[in-house]
């Protein structure tokens, strides 16, 4: 079995519009887990059409994602942090202050996008940042970074249902840290920047926690508790998400960069991080 399950904006997502899916694929009653916003419906297939009907429903800006109904609801969330669990990337936050935001913005967006090599890119950007205050960190973590709507509910729901939360970051432990504590992670990693007498040194601490790393993480942790990749659901933008986005269970594709969502079965593009929850079955009346 297969279930489709259609999200959108609260309030945005119409009844007629899931129940005409529902009809023309021939599936089973409608649920809904929250009205309005996400609705879900059982399928004996997996539908021939599947993406020309989510190229439709994109421009209606509507998410449909289709999967096996099996093991659905995950028992490890590993998560993005930089422009997934947060709406900013740290490093360029940190390049405005030093006065060299729009060339390391450029390298991060070549980065995101698969275009430079992950740990290449980041040893030049940080590179960019030396003689900069360390007390910059703090300014940015309280002026500039702001929380991704739907993560504390992603998270607390989570937990609540028994699963491990680890925020896997290709940022800095002075960012992840702090944003791992506010939502509520179990744990967090990060590369680590260097600092000598107040100042970064333009380094950054080997070896840097990159695709490849993330994949590791996944691995370790999924050893840890005794559960297998495929009880995994992992969540992120950039190419560097990939290696764990394919690896996991699930891997869903948040407001991804396009050429790592054209890579990705499970993408969202209009709803918040709630929609990681709907894609497991959660109704929203038992969000944490």
């Amino acid at each position: 079995m297969f279930t489709a399950t259609l999200m959108a904006q609260p309030g945005h997502l119409e009844r007629v519009t899931v129940e005409a899916l529902r009809g023309a694929w021939g599936g089973g009653d409608v649920q809904w887990l929250s009205p309005n916003e996400a609705a879900e419906f059982r399928l004996p297939t997996l539908p021939d059409n599947h993406w020309g009907v989510w190229e439709d429903l994109q421009k209606i800006q509507v998410d449909l994602v289709v999967q096996a109904t099996v093991n659905r609801r995950k028992k490890l969330l590993l998560a993005d942090m930089d422009s997934t669990m947060i709406q900013q990337e740290c490093i360029d936050e940190l390049a405005d202050f030093a006065g060299v935001g729009d060339r390391v913005k450029d390298i991060t967006i070549r980065s995101m996008n698969g275009e430079l090599d992950f740990d290449g890119a980041l040893t030049e950007r940080v590179a960019l940042l030396k003689g900069l205050d360390a007390t910059v960190i703090e300014q940015v973590l309280a002026s500039r970074i702001t929380l991704t709507q739907g993560g504390r509910d992603l998270v607390a729901t989570m937990k609540a249902q028994g699963a491990y939360c680890a925020l896997v970051s290709g940022g800095f432990t002075a960012f992840a840290t702090s944003v791992a504590a506010q939502l509520g992670f179990d744990e967090a990693r990060a590369n680590t920047l260097q600092i000598k007498d107040g100042t970064l040194t333009g380094t950054v601490a080997l070896p840097i926690l990159g695709r490849a790393a993330k994949v590791d993480a996944l691995d370790e942790l999924a050893q840890r508790l005794s559960i297998k990749p495929a009880d995994v659901i992992a969540v992120g933008d950039g190419a560097n998400d990939l290696g764990m986005l394919e690896h996991a269970g699930t891997g869903v594709a948040s407001h991804a960069k396009p050429t790592v969502a054209a890579q990705c079965d499970v993408r969202i593009n209009f709803c918040d991080l709630s929609a990681v929850l709907f894609v497991q079955g959660y109704h929203r009346d038992v969000f944490a």
